[in-house]
């Protein structure tokens, strides 16, 4: 019999033997879900002994779907996601410059999953182009329902683009498009309640986790009205819905500008001490660069829907690279969540026994962990962290290790289940 996870009053209800549906994905996604599945499995077996187990259901999006049923994203798979909340997935191929949009932005603009939580952390043993790889240590909230990544946008040269272009002209006295006649257009809607509800998320993890900030990353000196509209939205949430609990560097600044900086440089200080959560902002350039120089000064980030695809995968890079980057798809007031790998499909070692199932085998940490059954992720964490220490990983990440012992997808998925 299928068991739902439910949600109420904002907790969600998880039955001893939830039913999850997965999408195995292309490309390499069959062989790191095969992978992936295993080491589930067998961890939950290890940590609950039979109390506990993982219906898994099948659903299909992208090329297999396709091919089963002419539809890159059956109805059924969202029916599905929407029924039983919980989902994870393996990655899906999108056509570039045509075809259909990102499967993985219509699952998130169809279920209203407004939050991509992505969470960058070394592992001992992997090797990093930087030199102090453990500073590195964040959780990025990326919006994930607006921004340009809405799709609304119109391909030069047809009808639908030259009527936009003389919308702007005549009707709102735009006359900053230097070449309109070949110019595709995009809209970048950012809202209040958009931001607020990301920005709030961001604040009540920082706040349950014990963490120092929350960062709000934008382009407000350029965007003004749209991301400069975030980071004052995301100060006025702050201010008004947790005052107790916060200090921002809004009021750092009202407060130097009107009673000195001496007195603002003391009231920061005394918030720190007392353990209030700061929040703080910048620009999204210098926090790129921020991230290499200073990156134990960032915890918990706040960001828009682009800044936060560049931002998660800088910063994965700097750990060891998007192979072992989880991610997550959330909405935390329905309860309804999909779970990710955060690399592409890989065509060119599909079928090859060479993928790496990292990130697919971390962002299942994370769903277990969204699950409340914390011992499933400890067991499979501290089994990958062992065989890095040794040296012993897929070929993507051996080839960066001295003394590496580079292990198939097969032999990779034994070595974690022989060591949990």
């Amino acid at each position: 019999m299928k068991q739902q996870v439910l949600i109420e009053n904002g907790q969600l209800i998880v039955p001893n033997h939830p039913t999850i549906p997965f999408i195995e994905g292309d490309g390499v996604g069959k062989e790191i879900w095969a992978a992936a599945k295993t080491i589930f499995d067998t961890a939950v077996k290890k940590a609950y002994h039979g109390e506990k187990s993982v219906q898994w259901c099948e659903v299909l999006a992208g090329e297999k779907a396709y091919n089963l049923t002419g539809s890159w994203l059956p109805q059924e798979t969202i029916n599905a996601f929407k029924h039983y909340l919980i989902g994870i997935k393996g990655p899906l191929m999108t056509p570039v410059g045509e075809g259909i949009r990102s499967l993985n932005v219509a699952l998130r603009q169809e279920l209203d999953l407004y939050i991509c939580l992505r969470p960058v952390r070394w592992f001992k043993g992997v090797e990093s182009p930087i030199k102090h790889p453990e500073k590195v240590n964040m959780t990025i909230f990326r919006e994930n329902t607006e921004d340009i990544y809405a799709g609304i946008e119109w391909q030069q040269g047809t009808p639908e683009a030259e009527k936009f272009y003389q919308f702007l002209s005549t009707q709102m006295g735009v006359n900053k498009v230097r070449f309109p006649k070949t110019s595709s257009f995009g809209v970048k809607p950012v809202s209040i309640e958009g931001s607020q509800r990301l920005i709030r998320a961001a604040i009540k993890y920082a706040l349950q986790h014990q963490l120092p900030s929350v960062t709000l990353v934008h382009k407000g000196n350029i965007m003004k009205f749209t991301e400069g509209g975030f980071k004052q939205w995301g100060y006025a949430l702050a201010e008004s819905e947790f005052a107790n609990e916060v200090f921002t560097m809004n009021q750092y600044a009202k407060m130097a500008k009107t009673n000195g900086q001496a007195l603002a440089d003391e009231a920061l200080q005394a918030a720190k001490s007392s353990g209030k959560l700061i929040i703080k902002d910048v620009i999204c350039d210098a926090f790129l660069q921020n991230t290499l120089l200073k990156p134990q000064d960032y915890s918990v980030v706040a960001t828009l829907n682009l800044n936060g695809d560049y931002i998660s995968d800088q910063l994965a890079a700097q750990v060891g690279g998007i192979g072992i980057a989880p991610g997550a798809n959330i909405n935390y007031l329905t309860g309804h969540a999909i779970f990710e790998a955060t690399h592409g499909t890989a065509p060119d070692i599909a079928g090859q026994n060479q993928a790496n199932p990292s990130s697919l085998l971390l962002s299942g940490v994370m769903m277990f962990d969204y699950l409340g059954w914390y011992e499933v992720g400890q067991l499979i964490t501290q089994a990958m962290e062992k065989l890095f220490q040794q040296g012993k990983a897929t070929t993507d990440l051996v080839r960066f290790m001295q003394n590496g012992q580079p292990l198939s997808t097969s032999q990779f998925t034994q070595a974690v289940i022989d060591n949990l």
